[in-house]
């Protein structure tokens, strides 16, 4: 176990006195307490009315003194309330044992209910129950709780002490529930399918690659539900949907984490219309559940979390329909049927166009001209087919396939298929490597069982996926996907590398003297390698290859990566905890 600090030596002072008063520190069963925003709504209006008893739990946020009176601000995760201590009211161990909290503590309480002189609704404590001690001293207001990387990596630390954190992340579950709710009403069966999979299909991605050592196979972890939910609308399941955490082996911005939440939903004889409509009541009753209004906040962010711009959404359906070629004649400026003029504007964007197929450089310059451009929300329709291998084609055109992406302020929140069913033409698109794509890009990966499943026959049907981690960043205005994943991805604590502070002249950085050590002691090894046996000799072999590791990971000292920088702990006690990030 590590050293306590001067501050945690502090709080076990405290723990112990806590002990000599006769009680546990780190608490029992506390039952029949209320939820604190409850018991706001219980307190008489008028100032200075003794209202009715009442049980609360909660963290100690702030603490004052006032003569022979305590003030604490305690938090659970429904609001704050104040409590009132009385020397006078209060029996002497009673007293004692407030004396022996600090910020962070746990506690349960009992009294009456009052409104202050000043308004302030408090509770008059006549009985302290201590359920957790803290031996952490809190972020240090102006400093701590804004090091958004020790925040992404303590989450706990950016839950209890930064104002709105706790209530954006309960707001992501009651979005969830909502979505729920809404295919319930449609009498959607919720099913749960395999994460590991021995073909990494249904979507273009680079996968987690996994081995099962008692099978001795290669495994991946999803990328995509869709597959096996398909299977199961053979079997007769013919409105199912799945919620579910995706692995992609790729890279992490503000709305990709390489693990996240999406849901896959399927409805047997629809179509991509039939899940446009879909995805609208969804996200609508989604809105409706956060409140009375169908407009939104929206905020436009720069790399350290400032506001550059803010804007409205607006969420009242009926949301524009508006097609792939239209909006690429728009915005790009040429009509995507032209090959020559979509392959000159590609290269003017500095887009390779050596052997890639047409229709994936049509994508790409969509991506980059048109995507940016759509602020919605608005459904994007009838996509090349050739970059659909998944999807239906119109009966009037086979080159269009009938797929739909959902765009607002520029990013995808949905993408909806009317499902290909035909095995054949399934068994043949993914067979088909289109020239420009890199193997993780394309979705042309053979699933035999599926198409034998296929086989079997499914039914025509509309398919959905929703990204539910980016669904609740625009209903709640978070600009990063990690502000609304618990625990994000991040490097293992202390594995970056991180610059050296500025050297006086003439002396070695830390670098400099570190590798100079570790090359004096390889040279020791090296002269004295000729005396050993053959055996001593590879021991020490194996010394040098190690201390040869460390050399190499010492040899970029100015790498300095924001995820993996090292946080100095510069907390000091404070009778406040805690600060908007």
């Amino acid at each position: 176990m590590s050293k306590p600090d001067r501050f945690e030596k502090a709080r076990l002072e405290k723990l112990q006195k806590i002990q000599e008063l006769g009680h546990d520190p780190f608490g029992q069963r506390f039952d029949d307490h209320q939820a604190i925003s409850a018991v706001r709504e219980l307190c008489p209006a008028e100032s200075g009315a003794l209202g009715e008893g009442v049980k609360v739990a909660g963290r100690i946020m702030l603490r004052r003194k006032a003569g022979k009176l305590r003030f604490f601000d305690i938090k659970d995760q429904t609001g704050k309330i104040q409590l009132l201590f009385s020397r006078g009211d209060l029996a002497p161990e009673q007293w004692e044992l407030q004396s022996a909290l600090d910020l962070g503590d746990l506690i349960g309480v009992e009294g009456k209910l009052k409104r202050t002189d000043s308004g302030e609704v408090s509770i008059f404590v006549e009985k302290l129950t201590v359920l957790c001690k803290s031996l952490a001293q809190p972020p240090e207001k102006f400093h701590g709780a804004k090091d958004k990387e020790m925040l992404l990596r303590q989450r706990y630390l950016d839950l209890i002490y930064n104002d709105g954190v706790l209530e954006r992340m309960l707001l992501r579950s009651k979005i969830i529930d909502s979505v729920r709710q809404t295919l319930r009403n449609h009498d959607f069966n919720e099913v749960e399918t395999p994460v590991l999979h021995a073909c990494a299909g249904g979507a273009a991605a680079r996968p987690f690659v996994t081995h099962h050592n008692a099978l001795d196979m290669e495994l991946y972890l999803r990328i995509a539900l869709e597959l096996h939910l398909k299977r199961l609308m053979v079997g007769g399941i013919e409105r199912v949907f799945e919620i579910g955490r995706v692995f992609r082996n790729e890279g992490v911005d503000a709305t990709h984490n390489p693990e996240f939440t999406m849901i896959e939903i399927y409805q047997a004889y629809g179509d991509y219309r039939s899940m446009m409509d879909l995805t609208e009541e969804i996200v609508v009753d989604a809105v409706k559940m956060l409140g009375d209004t169908m407009l939104l906040p929206w905020s436009r962010r720069d790399a350290e979390g400032e506001v550059i711009e803010e804007r409205m959404v607006d969420f009242s359906p009926p949301w524009p329909r508006m097609k792939y070629a239209d909006l690429f004649k728009e915005h790009a400026g040429v009509d995507m049927q032209d090959e020559a003029a979509v392959k000159a504007l590609a290269q003017s964007i500095e887009i390779e166009t050596e052997g890639v197929h047409p229709d994936v450089l049509i994508n790409e310059v969509f991506e980059a001209k048109v995507e940016d451009a759509l602020i919605g929300p608005v459904f994007v329709t009838d996509y090349p087919a050739s970059i659909c291998p998944l999807t239906k084609r119109k009966q009037d055109d086979s080159n269009i396939a009938e797929r739909f992406e959902l765009f607002i302020h520029g990013m995808e929140l949905a993408n909806a298929y009317t499902e290909l069913n035909d095995p054949y033409l399934q068994e043949e698109t993914f067979s088909t490597q289109l020239d420009g794509l890199s193997e993780e890009d394309s979705m042309a990966k053979m699933d035999h069982d599926f198409v034998r499943a296929l086989k079997v026959g499914m039914p025509p049907a509309g398919g959905l996926g929703i990204g539910i981690d980016r669904l609740v960043m625009l209903l709640t205005d978070s600009s990063r996907i990690g502000d609304v994943i618990y625990f994000p991805l991040l490097r293992p604590e202390g594995s970056g590398k991180k610059k050296d502070k500025k050297k006086k002249k003439g002396q070695p950085t830390q670098f400099e003297a570190m590798r100079n050590q570790i090359t004096s002691q390889l040279d020791d090894v090296r002269q004295e390698l000729g005396e050993l046996g053959t055996d001593l000799r590879r021991g020490a072999a194996d010394g040098i290859r190690g201390l040869m590791g460390q050399l190499g990971s010492l040899l970029d000292p100015d790498d300095d990566d924001a995820n993996n920088a090292d946080t100095e702990n510069t907390d000091k006690p404070d009778d406040s905890a805690g600060g908007a990030s």
